[in-house]
């Protein structure tokens, strides 16, 4: 028997994602609401417990009301919003943050799916706690440009209304008073003493993604060189599909990068750059693919116990 899949929320634009990467499989069944009842309690709660797998597209708030809703003890939760992602008996769902992470994934009943911006920041900067180059109580700053996709269908109609205000050409740091929602997933799933400077960039492009993280080699333990930077994502990352580490930088040195580079798909590039005295690591990816829905979809995949690719490259 297939199993059974709902999302609650398909209406918004991480739902709407998850829905055009689910809708051609057939190796599931995808549960529909009456357009009419999507917002009938009782309706959404005799789909939320009918569902083998359930992805939460919502607003934190009603994330936390659909999980009380859910009494059926097989039923497993992907939820896309913030409310669970440092939330007790929730597990991170970034299958490639360490070693086992994804074991404990497929194991879970309960899956925080990560953020957009936590995701690139994440990505860049555990596996070097992780092996102890980087001291958990580093000061950190990053910055992060995101397509304006990333802010949801009231940014969306903002940005491609015709008669729209001229700024909205120009990059915009938002969120500059260090209370982003992103941050405390960041500092608990990385470890560390404190959260990052950290600077949010929308720009005048749909999707993708450019998270950087700035460092000095004096910041880092046993990184004599960019080449020894390098080595360690490379190693760190060996083998995974979704995520992918650039050539040397000391052979192969990236000129340039577009935000927007990855774009469509659902996977993840790291790229080092910089000298053997200051580096720049960089998370380019799909604010609505490995971001967002690509990896929403890869968790279900692995609680299914199909190949994590499946639908996704």
């Amino acid at each position: 028997m297939k199993p059974k899949v709902y999302i609650d929320g398909k209406e918004g634009t991480t739902g709407l994602q998850i829905y055009d990467r689910l809708a051609a499989r057939d190796d599931i069944d995808l549960l529909l609401i009456d357009e009419d009842k999507r917002k009938d309690t009782d309706e959404r709660k005799k789909l939320l417990n009918a569902a083998d797998i359930v992805f939460l597209c919502l607003p934190d708030a009603a994330a936390v009301e659909a999980v009380g809703l859910v009494e059926n003890p097989d039923t497993r939760i992907i939820d896309a919003s913030t409310a669970h992602r440092t939330a007790p008996g929730w597990v991170y769902g970034f299958p490639e943050l360490k070693p086992g992470q994804r074991e404990t994934i497929a194991a879970s009943k309960r899956v925080a799916n990560p953020g957009c911006h936590a995701t690139g920041f994440i990505s860049v900067t555990a596996p070097l706690v992780e092996l102890g180059l980087l001291p958990k109580d580093a000061d950190l700053s990053c910055f992060s440009l995101t397509g304006y996709s990333g802010g949801g269908k009231k940014m969306i109609a903002q940005y491609e209304a015709e008669d729209r205000d001229a700024a909205l050409s120009a990059p915009c740091p938002y969120g500059l008073g260090q209370v982003h929602k992103h941050l405390p997933e960041i500092q608990k799933i990385c470890g560390l003493a404190k959260a990052p400077v950290f600077v949010p960039i929308v720009d005048d492009y749909y999707k993708g993604m450019a998270t950087t993280v700035a460092l000095h080699r004096s910041q880092l333990r046993a990184v004599p060189s960019l080449h020894a930077l390098w080595r360690a994502y490379a190693d760190y990352y060996a083998g995974q599909a979704m995520v992918h580490v650039d050539p040397d930088p000391a052979e192969s040195p990236a000129a340039k990068l577009y935000a927007n580079a990855m774009a469509g798909r659902n996977d993840l590039r790291i790229v080092v750059a910089g000298s053997d005295e200051a580096f720049t690591v960089t998370a380019l990816f799909d604010n609505l693919g490995k971001g967002a829905s690509g990896a929403a979809v890869q968790n279900m995949n692995i609680l299914l116990g199909l190949p994590e690719t499946t639908g996704l490259l």
